[in-house]
């Protein structure tokens, strides 16, 4: 097949892929097929991750209580233990073990490896050790990418002390995207994009979704999503899709790019 010949042509394409601990548990051998794909099409991949459904297992059998303001996780000094050790300890090392299987090479990352997600308290007497990022360090990604290793990186944050921090996924993806000049940001979600009337939309612009909220086509938990990647697109990242774990879905993009 000479479908990807013109590829060597052109400067190669470099996409963040963000998958949301709910999509985790069900992604198929065909799922991680489509990365292999991607990648041998000469589009550099960049993996992040949570994990909110194994922290959540995790919580509750350790009797921890956690719950969410704002969609943030409050997170106590105990839970932070927990969801750095699910984090990093399982969800992560499973992830790169099914991509390693599927022939792409991968390692895992989290915040404290060469200092690559800096971060401080967001509001520590409101979301306790939760972060925000300050500075994402792209060396070791650079290096990574150059030599052919996809990074998969865990969200935990590390502040300058060396606390680690628990930082919301899309916050990270988007944070990742704009340091390394991405060219889109997927977000991986449980469905295969925005669906208006029963119909998966294949393009869409800010006016519209904000528009499809207003009339109540989008709503629940699809409102969060989209207008996360809206905030992505005005951040400078010059995609966002929406995507099922076909990898195909809703691009959103500035109005007059469709």
């Amino acid at each position: 097949m000479t479908m990807f010949k013109s590829t060597h042509h052109t400067a190669p394409k470099r996409v963040v892929i963000k998958l949301g601990g709910s999509t985790l548990d069900g992604l198929n051998e065909a799922f991680f097929e489509n990365f292999k794909k991607l990648q041998d099409s000469g589009v550099e991949l960049i993996i992040t991750h949570g994990g909110g459904p194994a922290i959540n297992k995790e919580l509750a059998k350790r009797g921890v209580e956690s719950h969410t303001l704002n969609g943030i996780r409050v997170t106590s000094e105990a839970a932070m233990e927990i969801v750095q050790s699910t984090l990093i300890g399982k969800v992560n090392p499973a992830l790169v073990h099914e991509l390693t299987t599927a022939g792409i090479a991968a390692i895992g990352l989290n915040g404290f490896d060469n200092q690559l997600l800096v971060a401080d308290f967001l509001e520590q007497d409101v979301y306790g050790f939760v972060g925000e990022i300050t500075a994402v360090q792209t060396a070791l990604l650079e290096k990574l990418i150059a030599a052919g290793i996809v990074p998969v990186i865990a969200c935990v944050g590390a502040s300058v002390t060396g606390q680690a921090l628990n930082i919301n996924g899309d916050t990270v993806a988007s944070e990742l995207a704009l340091a390394v000049g991405a060219d889109s940001l997927l977000l991986v979600t449980d469905v295969s994009g925005i669906r208006i009337d029963d119909e998966y939309q294949a393009t869409a612009t800010p006016s519209i979704i904000e528009q499809w909220i207003a009339d109540g086509h989008i709503y629940g938990g699809m409102i969060p999503k989209v207008q996360g990647a809206i905030d992505c697109l005005h951040a400078g990242i010059p995609s966002v899709q929406i995507v099922g774990d076909s990898l195909i879905g809703t691009t959103i993009c500035q109005e007059g790019h469709e």
